[in-house]
């Protein structure tokens, strides 16, 4: 009956007939079976460990005597001298609850509700850290035996032979937690946990499977430099990511900037919202006080669960795009310009929509958003210098592309949609629309906000002039970012070996490497601003400089930049000649 199944999926997907038909073996079956029913009898009986027997104490939480014993122990005590108190607390501790009076129904439901969460913390582990190891071993493994390039040249869709992975590999994980799915619905039913709840975290726990499983195969597509290292190097970080989500899930931290967006993509949260005794919080859940632009998400199961499946499938999605881009030319880009254009919006719109909400004491929008600057700065640090990395063209893209325009074929494009969109043009274009799409957001804030208090109580941004200072200092952020995309580019067109290490490394250099040696001369930003405005970081100067100051500190970027660009032009100009033309130059 086995067999008959997998050769009908094997009609449906050729892939997945295949990662069944090498996985689900007798004793792979066998074993997966055996290692779940294990599990469960396990947690069963660890949760039977303080089982009520005839010595439970009167100060247990089940004895319904409790109550009526605390009453006569106080009206004895009260009768008798300091020197028989404590033979009667002997007294006390040998006394036990009588078996009639222990509540057996609030027992047995809690033990229940114990099992429950314990198997829901086991499914998401087990899935997530285990299935993400697998895949990315599989990937490792086809690469190796040389069987990857195999299933590229496949007639087979991108989609349905990733679709085939991302079910067949982790089949005997799916197997286990299937075996053990009936006892979980059992205990939640029997603990009256509400049956919409129950599917709602299995809802939340296909759709990480899906993120994490996705992100996994990307991952495993883009680290062979890592040889047999990265299945732990991808498993870690998810062990790592859900450690560090769940601290944070039950130390009951607030939800109320950027960092609400990234832990959308852990489990804990939601799972602490549909079962608020997972990590026993005094205040409940942070979800209940929940907002994306002052929509409060928090007040409703729908709206809790609801926005978490379209955040894990919209970036599913993105992701699933970028596998189909790269399955069949390892050697493209993960996401093309245009791609860049939508997730950029797209991240803006999430940091911000959870920056945006009523803080305490009913703070304004624009008050709530100050207090995380510094997060969304750091954030869209990090996402622009992703992009640079990812869309800067390599040494024969740009050749390839150059001399394509220089024979004219692509005579009916011109040159600025070539570089908004074209694959292997420079990214310069790319990199400055993803940065005015980053500044939008940032204009409506200052254009919006009204006083800005400052660490030593002082008022900001009261006046016209202080508004212009934070513009100049938005624009040197910008013209310090499309110089460091503009030096990257150059070393790209480099013909040393290792120019891909060399580029990052430089933009390392040059972020961090001028901070740390002002931080070591002790040049504060307050004492010398001026310096700091050529920093990685000028915003830490600008309150303490003139307009005039950041203004020239503005033009004089705008120059390096303009050089630059001059070289890069000349540079791609040299990259595209044909070899006669070189020869003949004496190139």
């Amino acid at each position: 009956m086995m067999l008959n199944l997998i050769d009908k999926i094997g009609d449906w997907n050729p892939q997945l007939f295949r990662e069944l038909k090498g996985r689900l073996k007798f004793f792979n079956v066998a074993i997966a079976v055996a290692t779940s029913l294990l599990l469960q009898l396990v947690v069963f009986l660890y949760q039977l460990r303080e089982f009520p027997d005839d010595r439970y104490s009167l100060d247990g939480t089940y004895c319904r005597s409790t109550q009526v014993y605390e009453q006569l122990q106080n009206h004895v005590l009260q009768q008798l001298d300091q020197s028989r108190i404590a033979d009667f607390n002997d007294l006390r501790s040998n006394n036990f609850c009588p078996q009639n009076q222990i509540d057996w129904q609030l027992w047995w439901q809690n033990h229940w509700e114990y099992i429950f969460l314990t198997l829901s913390v086991i499914f998401v582990f087990t899935l997530l850290v285990a299935g993400t190891y697998l895949l990315i071993n599989d990937l490792a493994k086809e690469e190796t035996r040389g069987t990857l390039n195999f299933i590229r040249l496949s007639p087979q869709s991108e989609t349905s032979i990733l679709t085939g992975k991302l079910l067949g590999v982790p089949s005997l994980i799916y197997l286990i937690l299937l075996v053990a799915v009936p006892l979980h619905l059992w205990a939640g039913l029997s603990a009256e946990i509400a049956f919409s709840y129950i599917l709602s975290y299995y809802a939340i726990l296909g759709a990480s499977c899906i993120f994490f499983y996705s992100a996994a195969l990307l991952l495993g597509l883009f680290s062979r430099s890592f040889s047999g290292f990265q299945p732990w190097l991808g498993s870690g970080l998810v062990l790592l990511f859900l450690f560090m989500t769940m601290v944070l899930a039950s130390s009951n931290t607030t939800l109320n900037n950027s960092n609400a967006w990234f832990r959308l993509f852990s489990p804990w949260d939601v799972t602490n919202y549909l079962f608020p005794n997972l990590f026993h919080l005094s205040d409940g859940s942070p979800l209940t006080n929940w907002q994306f632009f002052y929509l409060p998400l928090g007040t409703s199961i729908v709206s809790v669960v609801g926005f978490h499946l379209l955040n894990f499938g919209l970036c599913s999605y993105g992701i699933l795009q970028a596998l189909k881009r790269c399955f069949r030319n390892p050697q493209a880009s993960i996401i093309s310009k245009e791609q860049s254009y939508l997730l950029v919006a797209f991240c803006q719109l999430m940091m911000w929509g959870f920056s945006v909400q009523i803080g305490l004491n009913n703070q304004r929008w624009d008050e709530r958003v100050e207090g995380n600057l510094v997060l969304l700065a750091v954030y869209n640090l990090v996402l622009i210098l992703s992009l640079i990395v990812v869309l800067s063209p390599q040494r024969q893209d740009v050749q390839d592309w150059a001399r394509y325009r220089h024979q004219g074929v692509s005579s009916r494009k011109n040159l600025w949609q070539d570089l908004v969109s074209a694959e292997k043009s420079p990214a310069l274009v790319a990199i400055a629309i993803n940065l005015t799409i980053v500044t939008i957001p940032w204009l409506v804030w200052v254009s919006l906000t009204s006083v800005f208090d400052t660490n030593d109580g002082q008022t900001w941004l009261s006046n016209d002039i202080e508004r212009f200072k934070v513009l100049l200092a938005i624009a040197l952020s910008i013209s310090l970012m499309m110089i460091y995309a503009t030096v990257a580019q150059l070393i790209l067109l480099l013909k040393t070996a290792k120019r891909f290490f060399w580029a990052i490394g430089t933009l390392g250099a040059a972020m961090f490497l001028p901070p740390m040696i002002l931080q070591f001369l002790d040049i504060s930003s307050s004492k010398y601003p001026t310096v700091w405005l050529f920093s990685t970081f000028p915003w830490a100067a600008i309150e303490y400089s003139g307009a005039t100051t950041i203004f020239i500190a503005f033009l004089a970027e705008l120059s390096v930049l303009a050089l630059l660009n001059f070289q890069l032009t000349r540079r791609v100009r040299l990259v595209g000649e044909s070899a006669t033309k070189a020869l003949l130059a004496g190139r």
